[in-house]
């Protein structure tokens, strides 16, 4: 009988060992191993088994099934199996059966607190994963892990709060924490993304051991912040100075980079050296970076041919960035009509081709063209997606919508519009003038004034001056969409008037206000 115990132990081991080898590569196999496991006579799961199995169920995104075996098997409130559940259930989606898992522990390890802190924010609960991490932070029992903080500085990063990014890396070095190349590179990204590029440049300094990542962050950084010239040096630095060979991904970045700051030879440059000196096929991003670059450049037809002789076939981001720039110049609206064809070919439902070319006609007041496109919108039921900007100070977050009509809104909403209506009278004294070709209708100026004029990101500023003050206290911003040319000019006029720095992050890259001028020099 003794001997019979230890063989079938030995078996359970071995079962064990080849369903983790599996479970990240070869899930099938891993379950497939599990089920002859459990059919196997003398062969008994234990609580290694089913971490096991469920990180394999996670690569699949199942588990439900599996939780009820966990229960019937007396498996679930062993934390190595909660901890596992926690990580399927939040790999498929389903974040309140996480958080039931979660809450129903006895005993909670660090890997507890860090899986469900994952799980949110994987799942768009920020918000939620910040509080939790608060609540982590109140319970005490447990200290925070690398892994914990790359899930803080990941969900930092998404909604822009850098005074919670410098709480996180001062506590780093409070607690004598490494600064591991994972985690430093996740800082120089988090703070790029919250808008200071000179804390990201702080952490890359100061890192013990970079690697090809941790450069791409900077470079892309500082691409997307307009210092387009820095981010080029520093990619020379890591080729020659730290000997690094350049991937698909750092490649991206340099010609970011070149596209941001209007420099075209430069890209060429380093476009063709990515087959000629790298011997590297050119990725369909890569081809996309030289459409934006030749684009934004005014070099819109030299960037169609482009994409007329790519090897590959462009995909609707291709044609939509080529789009994109044939608006901005506005100067060839049949070459502009002929890509939103192919982009109905290849995205039919997207939004923002017919505002995009819809703003190009009211540019030219061609607002027949305009009623057409707004008449094929309705009838393909397609909704424009509404501008929303998130304003950051300290640890309170609040959230705009353009026109200002949010419900949860109505306790200030009106003093904010009312506030923005006089700056906008103000700020046209000293010279600013309502863009309204961005304007979706043909209607009175006065209407369209009144459309551009509570833009979410405005909304916004004029919350953050009402209620904070301090000149010295940096107003940022996080939009959805990218900045119109209506609400740049504002800015620019705002931080000069108000002497305020602002910062908006849009959906391209960064513009920093202040004094009257913006980081991006007007090419954008």
């Amino acid at each position: 009988m003794l001997r019979s115990r230890l063989f079938g132990g030995g078996v359970t081991v071995a079962y064990n060992t080849l369903i983790r080898a599996h479970a990240a590569t070869s899930p099938f196999l891993a379950l497939s191993l599990f089920r002859n496991m459990r059919r196997r006579p003398g062969v008994s799961v234990d609580h290694f088994t089913f971490p096991f199995v469920l990180k394999a169920c996670a690569r699949l995104r199942l588990g439900m099934h599996l939780h009820s075996v966990i229960l019937k098997m007396g498996f679930d409130s062993d934390v190595y199996v909660q901890n596992a559940l926690i990580g399927v259930y939040g790999g498929c989606g389903r974040v309140a059966d996480a958080l039931k898992v979660f809450e129903e522990m006895s005993e909670k390890d660090v890997v507890s607190w860090s899986s469900m802190i994952a799980c949110f924010v994987d799942n768009g609960s920020v918000q939620e994963a910040l509080a939790l991490f608060q609540q982590m932070q109140i319970d005490g029992s447990v200290k925070p892990d690398e892994v914990t903080l790359l899930s803080l500085a990941s969900a930092i990063s998404s909604i822009g709060a850098v005074e919670l990014g410098r709480w996180v890396d001062a506590y780093i070095s409070r607690n004598g924490l490494e600064l591991t190349v994972a985690l430093g590179t996740a800082l120089v990204d988090m703070f790029s993304r919250c808008g200071s590029i000179n804390d990201s440049m702080r952490v890359f300094e100061r890192m013990p051991e970079r690697n090809i990542r941790t450069w791409t962050a900077l470079i892309n950084g500082l691409a997307v912040h307009g210092r387009s010239k820095e981010a080029l040096r520093l990619f020379r630095e890591m080729k020659e100075g730290a000997g690094l060979r350049p991937d698909h991904i750092t490649f991206s970045a340099a010609l970011v980079a070149c596209s941001h700051g209007g420099l075209v030879n430069n890209g060429w440059q380093i476009f063709r050296s990515i087959k000629e000196e790298y011997g590297m096929e050119p990725t369909l991003e890569n081809y996309g970076c030289m459409v934006d670059l030749l684009g934004r450049a005014g070099l819109v037809d030299d960037a169609f041919n482009f994409v007329q002789d790519m090897p590959c076939q462009a995909n609707a981001v291709i044609w939509r960035t080529l789009l994109g720039a044939c608006v901005k110049h506005g100067d060839n609206l049949a070459l502009a009509d002929q890509v939103k064809q192919k982009l109905s070919q290849l995205d039919p439902h997207h939004d923002g081709d017919y505002v995009l070319l819809s703003n190009a006609y009211g540019g030219t007041g061609s607002y027949t063209k305009k009623a057409e496109l707004r008449a094929a919108m309705q009838d393909k039921r397609i909704a424009k997606t509404p501008g929303r900007s998130l304003l950051v100070v300290g640890h309170e977050i609040h959230e705009f919508l353009s026109g200002g009509d949010d419900a949860r809104l109505l306790v200030y909403t009106q003093k904010v519009r009312d506030f923005l209506q006089q700056m906008i009278d103000n700020l046209r004294v000293e010279g600013y003038e309502p863009h309204k070709s961005s304007v979706f209708h043909d209607i009175e100026d006065e209407e369209k004034e009144q459309s551009v004029g509570f833009h979410s990101e405005k909304l916004a500023v004029s919350f953050a001056l009402l209620n904070f003050t301090d000149r010295r206290r940096t107003i940022r911003i996080m939009k959805n969409l990218r900045t119109c040319h209506d609400c740049h000019s504002f800015m620019k006029h705002a931080s000069r008037k108000f002497e305020r720095e602002i910062i908006i992050r849009d959906r391209n890259r960064f513009h920093h206000f202040k004094g009257g001028s913006c980081s991006c020099q007007d090419y954008w």
